[in-house]
This record gives C-alpha cells, sequence and structure tokens, in this order.
C-alpha cells in the first residue's frame, strides 16, 4: 500500500521519519511522500530522513517557532491559518500513485492534538484517496493535561478521518525505562507493525509473489468500516534456506521439500493467535470487531497456506465477524515469520473509557484550580480600607 504520510507535531514527525527510514532500511516503498508539519523548530531539526524541504514551520507570527505548550485550541487556531501553506507543501504528492493519506499525531501535546483534525478535515474535501489518522496516545504518568489532550483529540480525529489506527504509549512504556529510549523503542514497534501491514502486496521484481495475495484493496476495504483500529503483531526467528543456512548444508537443497508441513503450518496458527491475543497497539476485546485482516510474512517455505486459512478462521470465531481477510507476504532474505492482524470497528475499549474519566477528572481539577487562583487573587490584590485606585 502507498501512503503520503504527514507527521503533525513533534511525536507525529518523529514516527514519520523512523516510517521513512524502515521503508529506506526494508525496501518496502510504502512511503511516496513525507511531510512534517510542526509549530517548533527543534523539533524538526531532530528529523534525520524527511527532507528539509517537506519539513514545515508554521505559526512563526503567533509563537515564533516555540511551539504552543500543549495547547490544543492554539494548535488548532494556528493549522486553521496556516492550512493552504501545510496544502501547498503536499500539491506536489503524487496521488495517482498512493491509495490513501495517513496522518500521524501524538494526541497528548498541542500542535498534533489540535492540527492533525484540521488537516483531515482538508484533505477528505481535496481528495477522493481514504485518508487515515494514527494516534498515539499519552502515558498516564505524563500527567492529566495530556490526558485531557488525548481526550478531546480523539473524539475530533476519529470523526474527521475514514479510520483511526490507535497506539498506546501507556500499554507499551516499561517501568524504570528512560524517556528516550522509551520513545525509540515505541517508534520501532509502530513503524515495524504498520511497516508489515502496509508492505503487502507491495512486491519488487525480484520478490516472490504471494500466493493468496493481500493488496491495498484489501486494507482499505478492511479499514472502511471507521471508527477505531489496532494491530497485533507476533513474531519468530527461522533459518532461510535460501540463506544457506544449516539446513540447506545438510540436505545439499534449498526448496520448500525441507521444511514439515505440519511444523510450518502450526507454526503460522500459533503466530496468528499470538498476535491477536498478544500486545495490541492499543488494547481491545476481539468480540465484536467489525472487520479484520491477517497478513503473514517471512521467506515464501514458511508461509503456509493451510497455516493461514486456519488463523483466519479462528479469527472468524474470535471476533464474530464474517469479514475476515487474510493473506501472505513474502520475503525472500526474511529471517522471521511474523505475523500482523489489523482489527477494525472495534469498540470494546477500556484505555478509552478510563481516558474519558481521567480527562473529566482533570478538567474538573483544573477549573477548580482556576476559580480558586482568581479567589487567591482577589485577596491578594484587594484594597480592604478603599484607599487605591488601579490605573485603568
Amino acid at each position: 500500500m502507498k501512503l503520503a504520510m504527514i507527521g503533525f507535531g513533534q511525536a507525529g514527525g518523529k514516527i514519520v521519519d523512523k516510517f521513512v527510514e524502515y521503508d529506506q532500511r526494508h525496501g518496502s516503498d510504502i512511503v511516496r511522500s513525507a511531510v512534517a508539519v510542526n509549530t517548533a523548530e527543534a523539533d524538526l531539526m531532530g528529523l534525520n530522513h524527511i527532507p528539509s524541504s517537506k519539513q514545515i514551520l508554521i505559526g512563526q507570527l503567533s509563537v515564533k517557532g516555540h511551539g504552543v505548550g500543549a495547547d490544543p485550541d492554539l494548535g488548532r487556531e494556528i493549522a486553521e491559518e496556516n492550512i493552504d501553506e501545510i496544502q501547498n507543501a503536499l500539491n506536489d504528492v503524487p496521488v495517482h500513485e498512493i491509495d490513501a493519506f495517513l496522518i500521524v499525531a501524538g494526541l497528548g501535546g498541542g500542535t498534533g492534538s489540535g492540527g492533525a483534525p484540521v488537516l483531515a478535515n482538508r484533505l477528505k474535501q481535496i481528495h477522493t484517496e481514504p485518508v487515515y489518522g494514527l494516534g498515539v496516545l499519552p502515558g498516564s504518568e505524563e500527567g492529566g493535561i495530556y490526558t485531557l489532550n488525548a481526550a478531546r483529540s480523539f473524539q475530533t480525529f476519529v470523526r474527521e478521518v475514514d479510520n483511526l489506527l490507535v497506539f498506546d504509549n501507556d500499554a507499551w512504556q516499561k517501568t524504570g525505562e528512560s524517556v528516550q529510549g522509551g520513545y525509540e523503542e515505541i517508534n520501532e514497534a509502530i513503524a515495524t507493525r504498520f511497516g508489515v501491514l502496509f508492505g503487502a502486496g507491495e512486491v519488487g521484481d525480484d520478490s516472490e509473489v504471494a500466493e493468496s495475495v493481500v493488496d491495498s484493496s484489501e486494507i482499505i476495504n478492511t479499514l472502511s468500516s471507521g471508527g477505531v483500529s489496532t494491530v497485533g503483531y507476533a513474531s519468530e526467528s527461522v533459518e532461510n534456506p535460501s540463506s544457506g543456512g544449516l539446513l540447506s548444508r545438510l540436505t545439499g537443497q534449498s526448496t520448500a521439500d525441507d521444511l514439515d508441513t505440519a511444523s510450518t503450518t502450526n507454526r503460522v496458527t500459533s503466530l496468528v493467535r499470538k498476535a491477536a491475543l498478544g500486545r495490541l497497539t492499543l488494547p481491545a476485546e476481539l468480540e465484536g470487531t467489525e472487520r479484520a485482516l491477517l497478513v503473514v510474512a517471512g521467506p515464501p517455505q514458511y508461509l503456509n497456506r493451510k497455516g493461514i486459512e486456519r488463523g483466519r478462521k479462528w479469527v472468524e470465531g474470535q471476533t464474530d465477524s464474517m469479514e475476515v481477510r487474510g493473506g501472505d507476504y513474502p520475503l525472500m532474505d526474511s529471517g522471521k515469520v511474523a505475523s500482523v492482524i489489523l482489527l477494525s470497528g472495534v469498540y470494546k475499549i477500556d484505555r478509552i473509557n478510563e481516558l474519558q474519566q481521567i480527562a473529566n477528572e482533570a478538567k474538573e481539577n483544573i477549573d477548580s484550580i482556576r476559580d480558586e487562583s482568581e479567589e487567591n487573587l482577589n485577596e491578594l490584590v484587594n484594597d480592604d480600607e478603599d484607599e487605591l485606585e488601579s490605573l485603568f
């Protein structure tokens, strides 16, 4: 699937930067255009793979390149004022070559949480291609104001895009891990999971043709349910016979006959279950999922069609959905077999309910603090003797 990717804000820009690096590393040819939009000049300077000509600094007159200070209302206002400039940066996107737009943003800050929905609205007005969002939820330890921002942005963003793919930092950060190290690992996890998903069907001239092709239309159809999506992933290291490993050296062969069919079937089936029942990008219950897509990637010798079909039927049973698609993604030089499952139209999500509850509590606390601050200020400056006059 070929994408035009726009990173909005600090987190969004870094994730798209990682996507471009992933694309170059694996030769998957997913990213046809990459743009980063920010109100903070320093955040743009930290990007290594998005061309400088595609790094767009907005709001220079109002915030002078220093960011919006986690204020999504200001982020939205600046995005609206500069939407034409942002659109101009996307004018040379080869729309005839892309399958969709993907806007990536952290929902806890100000620039991305406020600006990403504005851009989604504009793109949907102009283009017929789907406009998807990839929203990153803040960890619970980041504080109430970021949770409040995320809850507000989530409600807006999900209504402006054709489907909102969600990644929850809270489910991925490790205890005692440094902030920088944690985010680098998270961004790599995001690129890997969505890279395998969007890379399915994008094969080069020397690539093996899939037995059951998963192309962009399959992904689009799965995401057409709208609402919220989450992605699961599981992988296992294998010996690639084509690389001249121990197995091929012992037998002197490098064909699919080297591999036991029952073993490859069981491996694929197991990986499908691990992907669905393991750590999803957004923890959610499988039951009630509207649509799902299963992709198994790796050396073609290990992509057992019977295992994929068994996995697909198992997902049908777990989700109660009759719209479960599945296929393989041959990767000749890979040392892993990986299973990726896209669950689209999920709604049994405890994390979102918790996010909204915490956000409501944070809003009440903020309002209370503001009222108390105003009272304290009045008491401080009040002239009980009524002898002083203010300047104006």
